[in-house]
C-alpha cells in the first residue's frame, strides 16, 4: 500500500507525478526492466494537466 506521503501531494504539485515518485514500485509494477512509464513520459513531454495539480 502506498505511503501517506505518496497519497497527499503538497499544493502546487501534480498528484500523479507525486504518487509515481513516492510510490514508484506500486505505480510502475507492470513495467519491465528499463521500460519507461507511459504516464510519466506523457507528463514530461506535455506537462501536468491542470486538474491534477493539488490545491
Amino acid at each position: 500500500m502506498a505511503s501517506e506521503k505518496a497519497l497527499n501531494p503538497p499544493p502546487g504539485q501534480c498528484a500523479q507525478c507525486w504518487f509515481h515518485a513516492y510510490a514508484s514500485r506500486e505505480a510502475h509494477e507492470g513495467l519491465g526492466p528499463r521500460e519507461d512509464c507511459p504516464e510519466c513520459v506523457d507528463h514530461m513531454e506535455y506537462g501536468c494537466p491542470e486538474e491534477m495539480i493539488a490545491y
